[in-house]
């Protein structure tokens, strides 16, 4: 199967996924902004109180480098760990 389907088809199963503890959700937004939009292009939130946003930056900006093919291969595996296939 294509990656890029194979991808897809794991984003759309996440979203069934039960509830998730903040580190894998962390996890798969993390992969999946790497996938989708390579290394972070962001600014770090400045607000001290965004602690939503500057973890999510975070998790992000530490998968700099990571080819989109290989955080997409990461996700899927995730994605399957988590819902237990």
């Amino acid at each position: 199967m294509d990656i890029k389907v194979e991808f897809e088809e794991a984003v759309k199963q996440s979203r069934l996924l039960p509830a998730q503890s903040n580190e894998n959700l962390l996890k798969l937004y993390g992969l999946f902004k790497q996938a989708t939009e390579g290394d972070v292009n962001i600014e770090k939130p400045t607000n001290f109180f965004d602690l939503a946003g500057i973890a999510k930056y975070n998790t992000w900006s530490d998968l700099k480098g990571m080819s989109t093919d290989e955080a997409k291969q990461k996700y899927i595996a995730l994605v399957k760990d988590l819902s237990g296939k």
